[in-house]
């Protein structure tokens, strides 16, 4: 298992601003052809424009990147935009799916543009995806093609209560071309009176043999929103995970802040990891840290 230490890590993509609600984080994280890229949102403080837009960036050393290109919550028609994810299907067809605030409610929804390369995103082809319902948001999904089938983890909020909708747990779905998708149930669930009562966000997933193991965000209080913390669950498959350890695997080293959206990329010799980490003034940056070997 790969679990973050904060103090091997460096800036990858710095926040848009200093102090609380100025972001950059929720990366997603593809190596393809000796370039790592890296899609991620950008967020500035609520009434100062919220998460504003999402990024495609490469790197060659996976530390320095340049932007290719810049989707803005305008363009997708959307109140506010949350994590990406970047995809390269085996038949090298690029994805980027997009998690998008419904204007004036709780909704989430996710929609998907194609492209021939992770520069030539347009928002004028996006499309809907996982549309959700009016009892339930869907995002931040996390998605990999393994074993011949395509397989999503996606956040499912409740909708009922406005003010329990921050509360969330990971549904699992299949799919035969990764567009149309079959939902499968709950794959993680909170526990309750544990850190992660209140909400579970699957981040990033391994098949390793016979084991799915999942990394998950997790709070305990609707007031830790923002703020969660890195857990691991394992599982026999990717539809039943279950939990480990009673304390967070990781998080931030400031005062209760976070550690979350945790993606892991192989790269040559070990892998790459890249998260959102809360500094000491609140502020949110995106980090990345080299691990060699194996987990």
């Amino acid at each position: 298992m790969f679990t973050p230490q904060p103090e091997r890590s460096v800036v990858a993509v710095p926040p848009p601003g200093d102090g609380p609600g100025f972001w950059s984080g929720a990366p997603s994280a593809v190596s393809a052809g000796g370039w790592i890229y890296l899609a991620y949102r950008l967020r500035r403080p609520l009434g100062e424009g919220r998460g504003y837009a999402v990024q495609v960036a490469r790197s060659a050393d996976g530390e320095r990147f340049e932007p290719l290109l810049t989707i803005t919550k305008e363009e997708m028609k959307t109140e506010s935009l949350e994590r990406p994810a970047l995809v390269l299907t085996p038949g090298g067809v690029w994805r980027l799916y997009l998690s998008c605030a419904t204007y004036g409610t709780k909704h989430w929804r996710v929609e998907v543009i194609e492209a021939g390369d992770p520069g030539g995103f347009d928002p004028a082809n996006a499309r809907v995806v996982l549309p959700g319902d009016l009892k339930t948001g869907v995002k931040d999904p996390v998605i990999l093609h393994h074993g011949g089938m395509w397989h999503l983890w996606a956040s499912c909020h409740p909708l009922e209560i406005p003010e329990e909708a921050d509360q969330m747990v990971t549904d699992y779905a299949t799919s035969v071309d990764g567009l149309e998708w079959v939902w499968q149930g709950t794959a993680l669930d909170r526990r309750p009176e544990e850190w992660d009562a209140r909400g579970v966000r699957i981040s990033a997933v391994t098949f390793t043999g016979e084991t799915v193991i999942a990394y998950y965000d997790g709070r305990a209080t609707a007031a830790e929103n923002y703020e969660e913390r890195t857990g691991v669950a394992i599982g026999p498959d990717p539809s039943t995970l279950t939990a480990v350890g009673t304390e967070p695997a990781a998080g931030s080293p400031y005062g209760a802040g976070g550690l979350r959206y945790l993606s892991v990329v192989p790269v040559q010799g070990g892998h790459r990891l890249y998260y959102e980490l809360t500094r000491a003034d609140g502020t949110h940056e995106l980090r990345t840290e080299l691990r060699t070997g194996t987990a």
